[in-house]
């Protein structure tokens, strides 16, 4: 047979499959074949032909019932089913369109939530880093005696990458770089730039080229360090700064004053930023060179390491334990290396994993409350559809077809439910993704993919099964007359389904107490955190980068520099001080070894410091307390003595119970302590300090980039203008936009948290209002269906304080039992919140009391309003009433 033959063929199979009223045709003709064939049999053994077919149809039986029953095997009759009965939910939905419209809301908001935090989880936990085969990629740093993590130097850094046999390739970028440390002029208004110096591997190591240009030469990384020869663009910098403009390509920019060429721009894929240094706005690369010059005193690298097919991280580790050992015993004159090994999608994201573990079961409790609160519509909606699920059962509806009617109305619901909750979620993610005040690796990277589809498609399902359920298993236990009387009000259904709203209630009142009492030791923990001592004082204080080194060459001129800023700055009315430092408060951290001069510790024992190097003023408008001695002088200078400033950690650790003013460091050949300063937490807020020493700026000449710090009464805005005139005969190229307040650094640092608090405390009101809308419906439920009841006891004598507090007294009631369950639970979940809280415990009673009295309250307002219309019932209407 040829192919037209076979086309025939397939288009007559399809339409039979496609076509219902053919396939019944022919299953008629065919029963009537067997009828016929039958009644001829008959007929031949001697019955009338009357007779004959009669006999046969008696024989064969009911013609529509055997077709039923035929047309039960078929997929296609499955198929019609399903769509007759989600024609059947889109018309009760339009029949029942506040009902419809209400269900779908709440479905939505939990669907939309639950969107919303899956596609956080997976851009930070399950998406592959957007690397060239991530699960090779290693952290390398150096450990602290205390488990701390610190970069490493540029001379460990080149004898591990030339000894280990255990990764293809090492490369880093610098560990301590500020926003702003470089200065864009020439073209265009003057403006501050991000620039993160590389080795001339780092973009190789990660799979990453340039999507205009080229990469690093290795002749560009052999220059002078801070005086790149060429750069990379970020992506964003090049459409913002030159409007995606590729003949930008080989064109010279005025770099910290000095010619830079434009060697690339990089894919817009690769985003640095996102990855190792959120919340902040990478600007451009430049090449790293490792030399000696480079290998100077603070200029430590962050070390990633790409892994030989078949090596495993603690395989390198054990290696990197051993070369450690030798390197440490060639060079004793470095400071001590601890290599401490990690996968790279670990280290980003292992510090909020916890968070978002929390968040993603607060949505899973969410949901659960959701799915309670439409149950219990679903149940109160039963009532009024008893009568029309009794018709269809008594006209021939099976159990499962009415309990599969009744799924696929509430698989309907939330499935439009999810169209909502995927448009929240869409506009949730965008949000999350502009958000730069949260501090959040990869939070960039949010968005909805075709993984958060599916899980939308999956919630929708998942959530219309679970709370169409309980309702649909109950129809078919409806008695049929019943249902069909007139007044069913007395029914044992009608009490069933008291029962199992009730306990509904129960578990929306249960979960919604673990919410809030989870989102209630948060808040508390972070206004704890809000109102730590921070060892300085952020309010009416701000800061400006500031660039010497890129104007002058020699010392005497970079002072005189810093001499006619302070002067100029302090001269401005409203300013209290200004100083000038290399670190921000909360702005990072690098340490050096700090022995006490006369002192012998043992190996590996001697003590490590965080280095500052501050100016003369800076104590003042940073707001660090001075302890004892004094602060910075302009005469500290490099040919006065060599002086530093510690704080009291440090004075405690190196000279317990003794005056550490007046003692000696053995840093840079003896510095003498003059004055000693409170404590900054410098890491982050919850965690102390840990000892620091400041070094005067004058005496170092480390002016590569400092920050100005002025404290002020005066507004930010009308502060930064003011010090652009004040400072413009000495640096007519300031950039415009450069003033951060020390607040916007605390803020930063505490963006984690506020995160996962806002987050929490949001879901735990959105519990609290499905929970509240919970009790009224019961309530509200049993008021109607006690109308008759509550006649007669108001005919008696009863009154409307009476009625109003029996009902208010069952409200409590539920109230009650799902506090003391939520209340159990949470007491033996909270413990897993530990590594969150701070300055509370888990078994907080504050929270715990406050939490449950708010709860309380609300179960009262909801169960006093339909108390309240109960109480006005009129008894003559309600006994007459059905």
């Amino acid at each position: 047979m040829g192919a037209g033959s076979s086309w025939k063929r397939l288009r007559r199979r399809l339409r039979y499959w496609t076509h219902s009223s053919e396939r019944q045709r022919l299953l008629w003709e065919e029963m009537q074949f067997h009828i016929e064939a039958v009644a001829q049999d008959l007929e031949g053994r001697g019955m009338s032909e009357r007779e004959a077919r009669a006999a046969a149809h008696r024989k064969f039986g009911n013609m529509t019932r055997q077709s039923e029953e035929a047309r039960s095997t078929w997929i296609a009759r499955w198929i019609s089913d399903a769509a007759q009965d989600l024609r059947y939910s889109f018309r009760g939905m339009r029949r029942d369109a506040g009902f419809a419209a209400f269900v779908i809301l709440i479905a939505g908001l939990g669907i939309g939530a639950g969107s919303t935090i899956f596609s956080v989880v997976n851009a930070l936990l399950l998406r592959p880093l957007p690397f060239r085969d991530p699960g090779r990629l290693v952290w390398i740093s150096n450990g602290g005696q205390g488990g701390e993590e610190y970069s490493t130097q540029v001379g460990h850094f080149l004898d591990l990458r030339e000894r280990n046999q255990s990764f293809s390739d090492l490369a880093g970028w610098a560990g301590f770089y500020g926003v702003g440390d470089s200065k864009l002029t020439g073209s265009g208004e003057p403006e501050r730039l991000t620039s993160v110096p590389v080795t001339q591997n780092f973009f190789a190591l990660l799979g990453v080229q340039p999507a205009l240009g080229r990469s690093f030469t290795s002749q560009e990384c052999q220059g002078r360090f801070g005086a790149p020869p060429a750069a990379l663009l970020s992506h964003g910098f090049w459409q913002r700064r030159f409007a995606s403009d590729p003949g930008v390509v080989g064109t010279k920019l005025t770099l910290n004053g000095a010619p830079v060429t434009v060697a690339g721009v990089l894919p817009a894929s690769f985003d640095f930023a996102s990855v190792f240094a959120p919340a902040t706005s990478i600007d451009l690369f430049i090449p790293w060179p490792l030399t000696e010059q480079t290998n100077r005193r603070g200029n430590t690298m962050a070390v990633i390491g790409r892994l030989k097919p078949g090596v495993t991280v603690p395989r390198a580790q054990a290696e990197f334990r051993l070369l450690a050992k030798e390197i440490e015993s060639q060079h004793p004159e470095r400071n001590p290396v601890r290599p401490r090994l990690s996968p790279l999608e670990q280290h980003v994201s292992g510090r909020v994993r916890p968070a978002l573990l929390v968040l993603a079961c607060a949505v899973g409790v969410v949901m659960l409350i959701v799915c309670a609160n439409l149950s219990n519509l679903q149940l109160a909606r039963m009532g009024t559809r008893q009568k029309e699920m009794a018709v269809r059962a008594a006209l021939g509806a099976g159990r499962q077809r009415l309990l599969r009617q009744m799924l696929t109305e509430s698989v309907a619901l939330s499935c439009c439910g999810a169209a909502l909750g995927l448009i929240l979620a869409v506009a949730g993610t965008r949000a999350l993704a502009h958000l730069d005040a949260f501090s959040i690796p990869l939070l960039r990277n949010v968005r909805i993919d075709t993984g958060a589809l599916g899980f939308t498609l999956l919630a929708a399902v998942f959530t219309g099964v679970l709370f169409g359920l309980l309702p649909a298993i109950q129809v078919p236990a409806f008695a049929v007359q019943d249902a069909l009387k007139d007044n069913g009000r007395g029914s044992s259904g009608s009490r069933r389904h008291s029962w199992i709203r009730s306990g509904l209630v129960v578990s929306e009142i249960a979960f919604a107490c673990i919410l809030l009492v989870g989102a209630g030791l948060l808040i508390r923990s972070f206004l704890r955190v809000l109102d730590v001592n921070l060892g300085f004082h952020p309010e009416r204080a701000a800061a400006l980068r500031i660039d010497p080194s890129s104007r002058f060459s020699s010392a005497a001129q970079q002072n005189a520099y810093i001499d006619e800023v302070l002067r100029r700055t302090r001269s401005i009315p409203g300013i209290a001080a200004a100083g000038l430092t290399d670190v921000l408060p909360l702005g990072g951290d690098r340490s050096w070894q700090a022995s006490a001069k006369g002192q012998v510790y043992a190996k590996d024992r001697h003590p490590e410091a965080f280095i500052r190097v501050v100016s003369d003023g800076y104590f003042e408008a940073a707001g660090i307390p001075l302890r004892t001695g004094r602060g910075f002088t302009e005469r500290d200078r490099a040919t006065s003595e060599s002086v530093v400033v510690i704080n009291e950690t440090m004075a405690r650790t190196l000279w317990p119970g003794q005056d550490a003013v007046g003692q000696v460091l053995t840093q840079d050949g003896g510095r003498r302590v003059v004055g000693v300063v409170g404590d900054v937490r410098h890491h982050a807020p919850e965690e102390p300090g840990g000892s620091e020493m400041y070094l005067p700026l004058r005496q170092t000449g480390d002016y590569s980039a400092v920050e100005l710090v002025v404290r002020t009464a005066l507004p930010p805005d009308g502060l930064a203008a003011a010090v652009r005139a004040a400072l413009r005969p000495v640096d007519p190229n300031l950039p415009a936009r450069e003033f951060r307040t020390l607040q916007e650094l605390v803020d930063k640092a505490v963006s984690p948290r506020r995160f996962l608090v806002v987050l929490l405390a949001g879901f735990a009101a959105f519990a609290l209002v499905l929970a509240s809308l919970g009790i009224y419906g019961v309530i509200s439920y049993s008021v109607n269906q006690r109308v008759q009841e509550i006649g007669i006891r108001m005919a008696l004598g009863a009154s409307a304080t009476d009625l109003q507090g029996r009902i208010l007294l069952h409200t409590l009631g539920l109230a009650a039992l799902g506090l003391a369950l939520g209340m159990t639970v949470s007491r033996l979940l909270a413990s897993a919140l530990g590594s969150f809280l701070f300055g509370v415990t888990s078994g907080d009673p504050v929270t715990f009391m406050g939490m449950g009295a708010l709860l309380i309250a609300v179960a009262a307002v909801a169960g006093y309003v339909p108390a309240r219309r109960a109480s006005r019932i009129d008894p003559m209407l309600a006994l007459r009433s059905n």
